[in-house]
């Protein structure tokens, strides 16, 4: 599998792409993190609600015991009491689902910051550099290809691929001269495609007689 160009400029291009994009998930990721961090900060009212309701429920919890104990009159005095401390636990309750709503509302938007940053990231450069990848591999599995049979194929996708005015400069009529059979503009156009993807041709492997003479 080719990962990386072989051209120098074009090389540092994906790379620096490449970077750019774990730059931006790794920027998205953090903020997402941050923004959390601000937003549990609303269930600060919530837990100090939720406390206020306990200790006024407790207390008032405690009192109408107190008031019982009264001779005759001391169910009387309980029942306000006893009112206050169902109020208690109701700011309790209250102060707890506060809590709750401001943890879910955080974690939520926090994860959605954080997917759209990797969505954008992913939905931009993962297609172009897995396409690249892609034909630069079938490219370079062309050129190992023997005879003139990855030369053919890759000349045939340059005249697909490549640009038309650098097919012009090739040839008047570069797809006649592919079908003809003409090897410099074969050769000319399996260049170009390779240079389209910023590779270098590959080394032809060593025949029997170079190795004899080695």
């Amino acid at each position: 599998m080719t990962i990386y160009a072989d051209r120098p400029l074009r090389r540092a291009l994906q790379l620096g792409g490449d970077l750019l994009a774990l730059a931006w998930i790794a920027l998205g990721v953090w903020t997402a993190v941050a923004l959390h961090r601000a937003l549990a900060a609303l269930a600060r009212p919530g837990v100090l609600l939720h406390d206020a309701g306990d200790g006024l429920a407790s207390h008032m919890a405690s009192a109408a015991e107190a008031a019982r104990n009264v001779p005759f009159v001391g169910d009387d005095l309980a029942a306000p009491l006893a009112r206050l401390e169902a109020t208690g636990d109701d700011l309790s309750a209250a102060g707890t689902g506060l809590q709750q709503t401001a943890a879910e509302f955080a974690l939520l938007t926090a994860v959605a910051v954080a997917v759209l940053a990797v969505a954008v990231a992913l939905g931009a450069w993962l297609p172009v550099r897995l396409r690249w990848i892609r034909q630069a591999s079938q490219a370079r599995q062309l050129t190992r290809l023997p005879g003139e049979a990855g030369t053919r194929l890759l000349a045939l996708r340059a005249l697909t691929a490549a640009p038309v005015p650098a097919l012009c400069r090739l040839h008047d009529d570069p797809a006649e001269a592919w079908r003809s059979g003409d090897e410099r503009v074969v050769a000319e156009l399996a260049a170009l495609e390779l240079h389209r993807l910023g590779l270098h041709p590959a080394r032809p492997a060593p025949s029997d007689r170079d190795n004899q003479q080695q």
